[in-house]
């Protein structure tokens, strides 16, 4: 007589499922497949990203390692003196073009035709040596409106005599909240011009740079009569 015990036979049916403790029928079997094929690509997703990522790293190193940089700062100043010379030939009145010493940079000069009450303007601003502000701007047959609006409803403090011009002052120092950027500024009007010196930059920075335009303001009110003097003289001529 043999003791070894009978083979245990394997129950028929599908795969044996060690939490279920039975074969799984083959909804299960069908959900199992679906499940893992749900996840077999979820993680050729994750994989493909992580690849991805990892080649655009690549060509941005490559990029900065391939391309060529200078040491050099940007200069981004603008030079004033020539843009002024381009303007000034779509414009009867005299530009204001200052000179300045060394250490002054220009950050925009431009013509601006969409003012307040559709005033044209030549604007024209300034980095000082002490890295403050300095603008000017120059209305063309400007009104009390669009000076008080370029000034930031600034109120007149005092009256300064600079150039041989008449200058209106304006003190915003003690506040400068409401203001914007125009702490100090001098105004004066010549001919058609009405021209605002304005900045964050010291009395003196403002002052230097209104004492150098001050030629050019007084030469349009020389413009201006010259112009009268030859309308005058079409008109008697015109009267013969």
């Amino acid at each position: 007589m043999s003791d070894r015990s009978p083979r245990q036979q394997r129950p028929r049916g599908g795969r044996v499922v060690a939490e279920l403790g039975r074969p799984e029928t083959p909804e299960e079997t069908a959900a199992r497949k679906a499940e893992n094929s749900r996840n077999y690509r979820a993680r050729k997703t994750i994989n493909n990203l992580v690849y991805s990522l990892l080649a655009t790293v690549g060509v941005v190193a490559l990029i900065v390692l391939v391309v060529p940089r200078s040491d050099q700062p940007l200069d981004r100043a603008v030079d004033w003196r020539s843009v002024t010379q381009e303007a000034q030939q779509t414009r009867q009145e005299t530009l204001v073009n200052p000179e300045l010493p060394d250490g002054w940079s220009s950050n925009y000069a431009e013509i601006r035709s969409t003012g307040t009450g559709g005033v044209t303007s030549w604007n024209v601003g300034f980095v000082t040596p002490s890295d403050e502000f300095v603008g000017i701007t120059q209305g063309f047959d400007a009104d009390p409106t669009w000076l008080a609006t370029q000034l930031n409803r600034s109120v007149a403090s005092s009256v300064s005599t600079i150039g041989g011009l008449e200058w209106t002052v304006y003190d915003n120092r003690e506040s400068t909240d409401g203001f914007g950027n125009v702490h100090y500024a001098l105004t004066t009007e010549s001919g058609t011009s009405t021209v605002a010196v304005f900045g964050t930059g010291s009395i003196d920075e403002i002052t230097l740079v209104a004492e150098a335009i001050a030629p050019q303001v007084a030469a349009n009110a020389d413009d201006q009569n010259t112009e009268e003097d030859t309308q005058d003289s079409d008109t008697e001529d015109g009267g013969n």
